[in-house]
Parts: structure tokens; sequence; C-alpha cells
């Protein structure tokens, strides 16, 4: 932890004043619920927000979702995830075959009506599990894994997205990300996208330090996003080299500390990627 906590410090003390302050404010990074849309929750438990569009969707498409008083409500009588799972599926389906739901994955995400900070409780069962694309389109909460990988000097080798990625295409990011799979614990899930993203096999998963989480929330094309980002730290030495494995990632640049922020303050990163490394630092700097 030590050495992990001291590449961090590196690359904190590398920044002028004004960078630090630029980048502890990444930490608010919870957009104010758009105007004019509805809060929606399901068999009495609050789920997320959906546009009026969405929402006359769900009303027409959904049975048993109704609005009431400004409210979305959807009762299933399901006295079980599955139950839920499969009737809420069978809708993104068929918002899907509509062209109303873009970005289709194929896999599924799950989601916890009591979730705590870090990490997801995944020895509870989750209240649904669905279609990983229907999180934004429902305005349901998601949880992702981010990985920073920083070198002794504090510089950071950071990874340019696909052009075809569906979600934020060509833009710069972490050393890897992605979303916690149903059923996969958040440690899995940052081993095996470090492997497929950037070709880095640990031996020893207990190199990956935990930095905390932060959530996100802003309004996106597909609709409300909504995420818990669970931090980690990962400390490499000069002859780790990330190489891409899956194409999801066109390129590794190395960067200094004071390239990464002039390049996040110009829009080239994700807005996930300032929040977690701002995650990433706060959570070194406050366990020292």
């Amino acid at each position: 932890m030590r050495q992990a906590l001291n590449f961090g410090q590196a690359f904190w003390s590398r920044l002028d004043v004004s960078q630090q302050a630029w980048l502890a404010e990444q930490l608010k990074a919870q957009q104010a619920l758009p105007s004019g849309g509805f809060r929606w929750s399901c068999d009495g438990v609050e789920m997320g927000w959906v546009s009026p569009e969405r929402a006359q969707e769900m009303v027409a498409l959904l049975p048993g979702c109704t609005l009431v008083q400004g409210r979305l409500l959807w009762q299933t009588a399901a006295d079980q995830a599955l139950q839920r799972s499969r009737t809420l599926q069978v809708f993104l389906e068929q918002q899907a075959a509509q062209g109303r739901l873009i970005g289709w994955r194929g896999e599924f995400f799950a989601w916890w009506a009591d979730t705590p900070a870090w990490p997801p409780a995944l020895d509870v069962p989750p209240f649904l599990c669905v279609e990983r694309a229907g999180f934004r389109h429902l305005g349901l909460m998601s949880h992702a894994v981010h990985i920073h990988g920083f070198l002794p000097q504090g510089d950071l080798w950071c990874g340019r997205r696909a052009d075809h990625k569906a979600t934020d295409p060509g833009l710069l990011d972490n050393l890897a990300a992605g979303g916690l799979t149903a059923g996969e614990s958040p440690l899995a899930t940052a081993v095996r996208e470090l492997t497929e993203e950037s070709g880095l096999h640990l031996s020893d998963p207990a190199r990956l330090q935990g930095s905390g989480v932060i959530r996100t929330q802003r309004l996106e094309p597909q609709g409300w996003h909504d995420e818990q980002l669970l931090v980690y730290t990962l400390h490499l030495s000069e002859q780790e080299t990330p190489i891409n494995a899956d194409g999801e990632v066109q390129e590794f640049l190395c960067l200094s500390p004071g390239e990464v922020v002039s390049r996040m303050q110009s829009g080239h990163f994700t807005a996930d990627a300032c929040a977690s490394l701002a995650q990433s630092l706060m959570g070194l700097m406050t366990s020292s």
C-alpha cells in the first residue's frame, strides 16, 4: 500500500495548485435531475428516473405500470427477482426492436435495492437483473470498476477508447475500466478487465488497491447515467507496458500529471475517468 501511495503522491506533487483544485472539484460528479421527468418505483422500491417520453412508453408497454400524481409506479405482483427481471427484460427487448434503446450488449447488470458504498453486497440477491444498456435507458444505478496505473514518478497510463465503442468513442480513459457484470465480484471484474483491455496479467490481485467509490450522475443521450465507480489503484514498473487485447482500446498513452489534467480540462477524457482519478488520489491521500 505504501508504494502505491507514493506513486499517487508523486502524481499529485507534480501538479500546480490550480490543477490540484480543479481535480478536487471532480469529486462533485452529480448533476441535478433534469426537470420534467419522473422518478419511478417497483413494488414500493425506488428505482430510478426517466424522461416523460420514456415514462409514457413504460405505461403503454410494461404491465402494471401507471402514472399516479406525478409518480411512475410499477406494480408487478412478483415475489422473486427472476419474475421482475423477465418482465422488465421483455420491455427492454421491445424498446430495442423499436429503435428506442441503442447499444444492446447482451450482458446482464444487477440492481440492488440497498447497495453499500464499497463493495456491493454480492452475497445479497439483487432486486433484478436486466440488459446492461437498459440501465441508462431506465435511469437505474449500475456499478463499474476503474483502474489507474501509476508509474514510480507519477506518470499515468491512459487508454484511448476505440471509435466503435457505444459510449464515449475516441475519448481518453483509465488504464482499464468496465461494468460490474451480474454475479461477478468487483475484484474479479477488475482483474478480468485489466487482462482484456491492457494485456496485463496480475499473478497477485492484491496489487490492486481499493481507493474507494464515487457516484456519478448526469444526463446522456441514452438516458440518465447513474453509476457507482469502484476505484482501484495499481502501481506499475517501467517494464510493464499495456497492450490492448480485446479491441476496445485503440492506443495507450503514458502521460505526465500535467498532461493528464490539461487534457481532462480540454474535454479529451471521459467524465468518469476524471471523477475516478480524483477519487483515486483523494482515497490514497486520506489513507496515508
